[in-house]
């Protein structure tokens, strides 16, 4: 995950506590603690069963789902269903070993950990409180993803005024950056 600034007419990817411009998309459990992003990257050796990774492609899909299913047989943690909706369908839970006893985790409930953190890195960067956001997914993602998607954010604290595309974000990116050359090039030549 990584998170951008739109200022000065310009938009700038902003680094992480770390100094890094991304920030691992991964939440793991210990007995006594929850870490989230850089600090997890040995988890994923040392205790891969509650360690999650790849929640966005849970994210607004159902237990029953073949991509879900296809998903299940290759992650180390544990995906079980939650309880049944009047279409006999059930939406995913992680199942993890979280401060001694089975906790389960919506997706989400992970997602919105994973916003978190990566709010709290923007606000100590520009030194005021993050309030408001656009949120990228893949161009896959379905309404019932963008949906989860957007909840998680909330839940997060962000009031999310758009959810759009990645492609379309870079693309949108790269037009800005292309208009501020074309300002800039237009301003040197009145000199």
């Amino acid at each position: 995950s990584c998170v951008g600034i739109y200022s000065n007419s310009k938009v700038s990817i902003l680094p992480n506590e770390s100094g890094e411009r991304t920030t691992p998309s991964i939440v793991s459990f210990t007995d006594e603690e929850r870490l989230v992003g850089e600090e997890t990257q040995n988890q994923l050796v040392k205790n891969p069963k509650n360690t999650i990774y790849g929640i966005k492609r849970l994210m607004g899909r159902y237990f029953e789902d073949e991509e879900v299913q296809k998903d299940i047989k290759f992650w180390p943690f544990t995906v079980v269903p939650g309880q049944k909706n009047e279409n006999e369908k059930s939406l995913p839970k992680v199942k993890v070993d979280y401060e001694g006893k089975e906790q389960l985790f919506s997706p989400e409930h992970i997602s919105t950990m994973i916003l978190k953190k990566i709010k709290r890195s923007a606000e100590v960067y520009i030194g005021k409180t993050v309030e408001k956001a656009v949120i990228t997914v893949p161009a896959y993602f379905t309404e019932n993803q963008k949906l989860a998607t957007k909840n998680a954010g909330e839940a997060a604290g962000l009031q999310v005024l758009q959810i759009i595309h990645e492609p379309i974000a870079a693309a949108m990116a790269f037009m800005m950056q292309k208009l501020d050359q074309d300002e800039e090039k237009k301003k040197e030549n009145r000199r």
